[in-house]
């Protein structure tokens, strides 16, 4: 019986902490991230709020224990497909499968991606981890798919498994918002019998490049123009507002960060602050403007000649904005992740944002295939949805370890592969 007490205790108190998890995955599900507050949890969990805190103490580290738990059963997962599969296989459809299966997976994980983004979220170190595992992991796959003749030789097997970890989650991230347009495992399977080919492979039997050089816009004029309006003393006050609001939902994001904590940030009063911009919504829809403005006004862009040159001319442009623009990616990928509810200020303007990214880089494919310069068996649409998810991809991994993946780098060995040339 003395033995027996405390680990009565210790049982009832692993089926507290579960029942936490569990409401708060459901919760996480059904109202988003941002709009679940722990004291909701801790009533759907049947606990007191301060009996809840003795087992996590903010609702990020919840979240994270929510997350982890979702990938420890894909490790386990992942090494029953490796079992069952045969010699070069490769494993991650079947994950993306059994992802697509779990409820609410996908939307917490990509809250989880933009949220622990920043060094100071308690999870980002987990990330980080977990970003070099599935790396390592998928790397040694890829060499064993070249090796049994599954992955044509020439192709690097860690180099393609950043990028394709990267595509991954990009193409994760924009299924919650174009879910009519984008199907992660889909997409993946149709991108994995490339890799069978060679880098840059096209058929023998395939017409000489026309010569025309195809018409296209420049990204830049895709967005709308921002409107500069007022005398110039409140338009540098509006700058400051939105540049520091914008430092402030990269480290915390829109839903953590107020009006009150903005105006003590820019040294203004609450009033006056709302003076300039009366809601958080409307400060938060002038934040993503000034990030597309500052993106489209790249003092070193140029337009190319033609939509082949636009393309490849891509990761000059990545990594210009790594070098002189970090916290433009870092609230990106805090927001865009943030803003995956329906029911989010920001979700209509990333929706948007990316089906016109879609319709550009479509329309640039097309026409680099017109030209000769893409391959006639590539499919412009889903080059497309390829290149914005693996971009998108590859700055949330440079997000947790700036030193280990190259942005620009990665976009051109890509690029290399789609449009090999005339």
């Amino acid at each position: 019986m003395i033995v027996a007490v405390p680990r009565a205790r210790k049982a009832s108190t692993e089926q507290t902490r579960a029942r936490i998890v569990l409401a708060a995955r459901e919760m996480f599900i059904a109202y988003g991230y941002r709009s679940t507050s722990l004291r909701g949890i801790a009533v759907t969990a049947g606990v007191s709020h301060p009996g809840l805190l003795k087992h996590f103490s903010t609702k990020d580290e919840l979240l994270a224990t929510v997350v982890e738990s979702l990938e420890d059963a894909n490790v386990e997962a992942y090494e029953e497909v490796v079992a069952a599969g045969e010699p070069g296989a490769l494993p991650f459809i079947e994950i993306a499968k059994r992802n697509e299966k779990t409820r609410g997976y996908l939307a917490l994980y990509a809250a989880l991606m933009g949220e622990a983004s920043t060094p100071s979220h308690p999870a980002h170190d987990m990330m980080r981890e977990r970003y070099a595992r599935i790396t390592a992991v998928t790397g040694d796959a890829m060499e064993d798919a070249v090796h049994h003749g599954i992955l044509s030789d020439d192709r690097d097997p860690f180099g393609e498994a950043v990028r394709m970890t990267a595509a991954w989650d990009g193409l994760q991230l924009l299924e919650q918002y174009l879910p009519e347009r984008v199907g992660v495992v889909s997409m993946l399977e149709e991108h994995a019998a490339m890799w069978a080919l060679p880098v840059g492979w096209r058929s023998p039997e395939e017409p000489a490049p026309s010569g025309v050089d195809a018409a296209f816009r420049p990204l830049a004029e895709s967005f709308p123009a921002e409107e500069e309006s007022g005398y110039a003393s409140g338009r540098i006050k509006r700058a400051k507002i939105v540049t520091d609001a914008m430092a402030l939902f990269a480290a915390d994001g829109y839903g953590d960060t107020s009006l009150r904590e903005i105006a003590e940030k820019v040294g203004v009063s609450k009033s006056t602050l709302m003076h300039h911009y009366p809601t958080k919504e409307a400060l938060l829809g002038a934040v993503l403007a000034e990030r597309d403005r500052t993106i489209r006004s790249r003092p070193s862009y140029a337009p190319a000649e033609t939509a082949a040159e636009e393309l490849r001319a891509l990761p000059r442009g990545a990594a210009e904005n790594a070098a002189t623009s970090p916290g433009l990616i870092e609230v990106y990928a805090v927001l865009s992740c943030e803003a995956v509810p329906a029911s989010h200020p920001a979700h209509e303007y990333f929706r948007s944002r990316f089906t016109r990214t879609i319709d550009h880089f479509t329309e640039l494919f097309r026409g680099a295939q017109s030209d000769g310069a893409m391959p006639a068996h590539r499919d412009p649409e889903h080059e497309a949805i390829w290149l914005t998810s693996l971009w998108d991809g590859l700055q949330y991994q440079w997000l947790y370890d700036r030193d280990a993946v190259d942005v620009a780098e990665h976009l051109a060995a890509h690029l290399e592969d789609v449009l090999p040339g005339a």
